[in-house]
């Protein structure tokens, strides 16, 4: 698995400044490509500007080099939240039934 790492790295290496203009989401969705078809799992592909890199492997630049795609192992994105249970609408209460007139 390292061994992809370092194969995508140099890849990216080699063509950096043609990627750097690319839109984020698709160089992202390429790199996971690439990763998916090495049989890469267990990673998250993370877009973040350039000084909130932090200790995560850059994998890519884009959006004219103002943003970088890290890539971290061993990480799962955090799965979306579930849609949450519709509520039920209060229904206004009825006004209770009219007794009849008497006669």
């Amino acid at each position: 698995m390292r061994k992809s790492v370092i194969v995508l790295s140099g890849l990216l290496f080699l063509s950096g400044p043609a990627l750097a203009l690319k839109p984020c989401e698709e160089l992202k969705s390429e790199i996971a490509a690439i990763l998916d078809g090495k049989g890469v799992v267990n990673y998250t592909l993370t877009i973040v500007p350039n000084d909130q890199v932090g200790n995560a492997q850059v994998v890519g630049s884009c959006d004219g080099s103002t943003k970088k795609i890290t890539y971290e192992r061993g990480q799962l994105a955090a799965p979306a939240p579930a849609p949450s249970a519709a509520r039920p609408v209060a229904k206004p209460e009825s006004a209770p039934p009219e007794s009849a007139p008497s006669k």
